[in-house]
Formats: structure tokens, C-alpha cells, sequence
């Protein structure tokens, strides 16, 4: 599982001119699924993300997580993640899991995060999206189980 992290201020997804979720402060959560990845890993990804010290404290020191901020997530799903563009100029999603698969995967992401106590809205697997944010910082993270 490949995740791309962007802390921000307020996130959205807009589906067909309707907004279908918003966050305030907290992650933007691009999700890519690798055709190996299984549940151990998601729930590896869940503790990380979970836990990950990214915000700043009274020192501005980067040393609380989403959880300690009360901040939300906004999970994106996104097999492009996975695009493999060595040979020519027309990426290949080889590497992506089918998407059948990728959903159980995504849908497990997402309920382990809000068993963990993350506040967390979804965009809607496999829809074209407009995924608008304010980046905070800018802080990007990548992580990979």
C-alpha cells in the first residue's frame, strides 16, 4: 500500500459539481493499493497514519498526530499511485490491484481508521474526482507497507 499524506487546513471532494465530503485540519489520505498488499499491511498503514507526529505543538515542533489535534482525514483512493512510466510515455497500472479487490482493501483502510477514533470522510472509490485542498506547511509525507 503506497499512501501519499498531505497535511492542510480544509479538504473536499467534488463529484459531478457536489461536494461529497469535506475535512478541516487534518490529512489528505491518497490511497494506492499494490496487487500484494493484504490486511496486515492496511492495518500497518492504519497505526502509522494514526500515529504519525506531523503537526506542530505549542513549540512548533512537529510532534502531534491527527488523533492528538482532533484533526480529520479525507481518504482518496488512487491506483495511479502505482503507475510504472519506465518504458515509454503511456504509464502502466500493472502493479495496481484489481479493483474488486482494491475496494475490500479501501473500505477496510477506512473502517480501521474510524475504529481507531480518526474522524475520517471518504471520496467515492473508483469516481472521477475533484479533490481540492489548502495545503498546511506545505507538509507531504509518503509512507509504504
Amino acid at each position: 500500500m503506497r499512501l501519499v499524506l498531505q497535511r492542510v487546513k480544509n479538504a473536499c471532494v467534488i463529484i459531478d459539481n457536489k461536494e461529497v465530503a469535506k475535512i478541516n485540519q487534518g490529512l489528505l489520505c491518497l490511497l494506492g493499493i499494490h496487487k500484494a498488499d493484504n490486511e496486515i499491511k492496511c492495518s500497518e498503514l492504519v497505526k502509522k497514519v494514526s500515529n504519525l507526529r506531523i503537526f506542530e505543538d505549542a513549540n512548533r515542533k512537529m510532534n502531534l498526530s491527527v488523533s492528538q489535534i482532533q484533526g480529520e482525514l479525507l481518504v482518496v483512493s488512487q491506483f495511479t499511485l502505482y503507475a510504472d512510466c519506465s518504458a515509454g510515455n503511456r504509464p502502466s497500472f500493472t502493479e495496481a490491484m484489481e479493483p474488486n479487490q482494491a475496494q475490500v482493501l479501501y473500505e477496510r483502510f477506512i473502517s480501521e481508521l474510524r475504529y481507531a477514533g480518526c474522524k475520517t470522510q471518504t471520496g467515492v472509490f473508483g469516481a472521477k474526482m475533484n479533490v481540492q485542498l489548502n495545503n498546511d506547511g506545505p507538509v507531504t509525507i509518503i509512507l509504504e507497507a
